[in-house]
């Protein structure tokens, strides 16, 4: 019971210190975010029946731009490398439903860097050729790119989307 109960007060806490570095946003709302300036926008509107029940759908779009002198990279060393950690903000629409479907959250993601690597192999008919195949290099977000991304809440009616905002970095 102790355990079970140590386990509770510890998820609390960290709950809580996840939500304590979100900030609210609103449309048409810009806040700054460890030197970056986070965008959203409604940018429609229109009323749903959904498991018979009515609801508000939002089509919402969310950019960030790096107004930092800081650049964010990460090289990749070897392919295929499998890269996680390449979010740089999320906005969390927190009375989402997520019916039909639809998304509960933004996450704005740096760019990946393709490059043209040229391979030799032999085709089915035994003819030595080459080919080029594009592979991901590096996720980069230099200062002053901008990054934007849509996607649908759906919400209960008569409520408008109620976002956060948190760093990933």
């Amino acid at each position: 019971m102790k355990n079970l109960a140590f386990l509770f007060i510890l998820s609390v806490f960290l709950f809580f210190g996840v939500h304590a570095n979100a900030q609210k946003i609103s449309d048409g709302q810009t806040i700054e975010v460890n030197g970056m300036s986070v965008t959203f926008n409604i940018l429609n509107k229109e009323s749903i029946e959904a498991g018979g029940k009515p609801y508000d759908r939002y089509k919402v779009s969310a950019s960030v731009k790096n107004t930092s002198d800081k650049a964010y990279n990460i090289r990749l060393s070897s392919y295929p490398q499998i890269v996680s950690n390449i979010g740089l903000v999320e906005l969390n629409c927190i009375n989402a439903t997520g019916a039909k479907l639809t998304s509960k959250k933004i996450e704005l993601k740096m760019k990946a860097q393709m490059i043209n690597v040229t391979y030799s192999a032999y085709d089915k008919s035994g003819k030595f050729t080459n080919g080029i195949i594009p592979v991901t290099g590096s996720y980069y977000f230099d200062p002053g790119d901008t990054i934007s991304d849509n996607a649908i809440f759906i919400v209960p009616q008569g409520q408008a989307p109620d976002v956060t905002v948190r760093s990933l970095k």
